[in-house]
């Protein structure tokens, strides 16, 4: 059975290692954390450390840190020629110190603190220097989803920053809708349906066949009434550029 350490405490690193703890095909012998009081809730004193020193023997180092600090925490690292894995969408293998076998392991979801994840559904995308170490991330993720890709870092770059469109752009959409909502007293979960009826769509449509709404249609006439109404210059900028780029592209 594989046996994995984690090295970080942040939200991807606290899903990451319940879910692997919870698989019963891999064995989670070990979470470094710098502050350790971080997943006291989740695991045993006796499977926390703080001290790189007493990092336990592991067939896979998983570094689940900020992307800023991922090539210095690889190089604190006290061992040589292991497996050595980060899980950043953004930050290439190279970065990772070359002391060790290096790889990615790239959970392609959007992590909360207090929102439970099914790791079953979540796409990983895998990178190695190696064939054997290849199939080692394999049999790992393959314990974890249904859903596994072989990813090279300028793809995985490439796919991140699709996800900041898909997913932290759309959040901000909901972000500024909610705005409007409450400077004129509506309840946001009256959207909520709609959201939902939009994000599924894609599962049976294209994003382009799926496109609705007044700038598809070159309503112009429902467009100024919506910039009319819309009294904050940044809610107008964005209101324009997004129409914009709709009938560029529709």
């Amino acid at each position: 059975m594989l046996k994995v350490v984690i090295i970080g405490s942040g939200n991807v690193a606290q899903h990451l290692a319940k879910a692997i703890d919870a698989t019963g095909q891999a064995t989670l012998v070990q979470v470094y954390a710098r502050h350790p009081e971080k997943l006291a809730h989740l695991f045993p004193e006796d499977r926390i450390t703080a001290s790189m020193e007493n990092l336990a023997n592991g067939d896979i180092y998983i570094i689940s840190v900020t992307d800023d600090s991922i090539a210095e925490v690889s190089t604190q690292l006290p061992f040589e020629g292991r497996l050595v894995v980060h899980t950043s969408g953004s930050v290439s293998l190279d970065q990772l110190d070359g002391k060790n076998r290096r790889g990615v392991f790239y959970p392609l979801q959007t992590f909360s603190k207090n929102k439970a994840i099914d790791f079953s559904n979540v796409p990983l995308c895998l990178e190695s220097e190696f064939e054997n170490d290849h199939a080692l991330l394999r049999t790992l993720a393959d314990a974890l989803s249904k859903t596994v890709y072989s990813i090279d870092s300028k793809q995985r770059q490439a796919l991140h920053v699709a996800a900041v469109f898909v997913s932290n752009f759309s959040n901000h959409m909901y972000a500024l809708g909610d705005a409007i909502c409450q400077e004129n007293n509506i309840p946001f979960n009256v959207l909520n349906p709609l959201i939902t009826e939009t994000a599924d769509k894609v599962n049976t449509l294209s994003p382009i066949q799926a496109q609705t709404g007044p700038a598809i249609r070159h309503d112009q006439n429902t467009i100024e009434r919506h910039l009319d109404l819309l009294k904050d210059d940044n809610q107008r900028n964005i209101y324009k550029i997004l129409t914009q780029s709709i009938q560029d592209n529709g």
